[in-house]
């Protein structure tokens, strides 16, 4: 191929690949219906059945999972705000909307929701929508579409339905109803290392859990966290991956498998006690 007609080419390649990259991130809240392209980080639920998310959209799931849990709801709940969230923001939490609306389930502070520096916390944000969705009567009998809408009083009543699937894989596996079902891919520079990665993943656990019983590895920077039973340890170890690329975690075990940042996928562990207690997270080390 002559020079001239391959530099030709190539450039049109170059110019598709940059306007592909351009309209996806232009697309904003709406990307999450779209396959992620593979030089993007990604998430990868698997619970009888299969959600592809982004690092943000997984971590905001996991958080709004999070809260449900603490506030004991059942869940279903966690499958009503997820489908929610889903919805209103593509699990983004997005600094504005329609009129004033904010944050993942798209809140208004003229409609009583909060401040607009609260809505935007998005542990404020879940608590509140899982509150009014606790006083409406019979919601655990509903559509997910019905009981969302009791709560958001949308214009689309049904929109809320075409989520009802994905958010049902992505409850299952952040209840800790699943095995080694959330896998993140992240990039090949920690967003945080060291014990100031350490420390944040710390804090971010008990905003979201509460109190929680962690100690600090002997041999490695990071943490452990106690799980009284396979279905709680499941549901930390899931969150900690979920948070892995905007908290540096490297490696995340609980019992006889483990996650790790290099391969972005879980794996059996030979010499691991399947009876174990604690789920272990390391962080990557400072350079």
């Amino acid at each position: 191929m002559p020079v001239r007609i391959r530099a030709v080419v190539i450039g049109a390649v170059v110019l598709v690949l940059v306007i592909g990259i351009g309209v996806y991130v232009s697309l904003g809240p709406l990307r999450h219906q779209l396959p992620l392209p593979s030089l993007i980080q990604r998430c990868t639920v698997q619970a009888d059945g299969r959600v592809h998310l982004n690092p943000v959209q997984m971590a905001n799931a996991a958080t709004i999972a999070a809260i449900g849990i603490r506030r004991k709801m059942p869940e279903q709940a966690v499958v009503v705000a997820l489908a929610t969230a889903y919805q209103e923001s593509g699990l983004e939490n997005l600094a504005g909307g329609d009129r004033d609306s904010i944050g993942l389930f798209q809140q208004r502070p003229s409609q009583g929701w909060g401040t607009p520096e609260q809505i935007s916390d998005p542990r404020y944000a879940a608590n509140r929508f899982y509150a009014a969705l606790k006083k409406v009567r019979g919601w655990e009998r509903m559509r997910v579409t019905d009981a969302a809408q009791a709560v958001q009083r949308s214009a689309y009543p049904e929109a809320y339905e075409k989520w009802a699937d994905e958010s049902a894989v992505l409850a299952r596996a952040l209840v800790g109803n699943a095995t080694g079902a959330v896998a993140c891919s992240v990039g090949r520079e920690p967003a945080m290392r060291g014990s100031a990665a350490a420390a944040a993943l710390i804090d971010g656990l008990r905003l979201d859990w509460g109190q929680l019983k962690t100690g600090t590895p002997a041999d490695l920077i990071g943490l452990t966290v106690a799980a009284t039973n396979a279905q709680t340890g499941w549901r930390y170890a899931h969150w900690l991956v979920a948070h892995a690329s905007d908290h540096g975690v490297k490696r995340v075990r609980f019992g006889d498998l483990q996650w790790t940042a290099e391969k972005g996928a879980w794996s059996r562990v030979d010499d691991a006690d399947p009876s174990a207690e604690l789920v272990v997270a390391e962080v990557f080390a400072d350079l």
